[in-house]
């Protein structure tokens, strides 16, 4: 059983917020960067392109849990996380994303 519309629908317009705003965390920055470049992006492209995919999404590209699994990552550790796999028009990638 997936959290209600409701709650996801919640979840991807606090992201959108948040992304517009700059108050984003980058739980593994090093990673993210190593992806970007080796699709010849750069990181500065990060909040754009973030913007973009939470523009995109929406509930049915929801692939959590209910319960939403907690984040085991020191930096936001225990927080609940969800999901959701989309695709970057500007890079032509697909991408799993986590809000909080």
């Amino acid at each position: 059983m997936l959290p209600s519309r409701k709650t996801i629908i919640g979840k991807i317009t606090l992201a959108q917020k948040a992304s517009k705003s700059g108050d984003i965390v980058l739980v593994t920055p090093d990673i993210i960067a190593a992806d970007l470049i080796e699709l010849g992006r750069n990181v500065n492209e990060i909040p754009h392109i973030l913007c973009e995919l939470l523009e995109n999404t929406n509930p049915d590209d929801y692939m959590g849990t209910r319960p939403a699994q907690r984040s085991y990552e020191p930096a936001i550790s225990g927080c609940e996380l969800y999901a959701f796999k989309t695709t970057s028009k500007t890079i032509g990638a697909k991408f799993i994303i986590n809000l909080q």
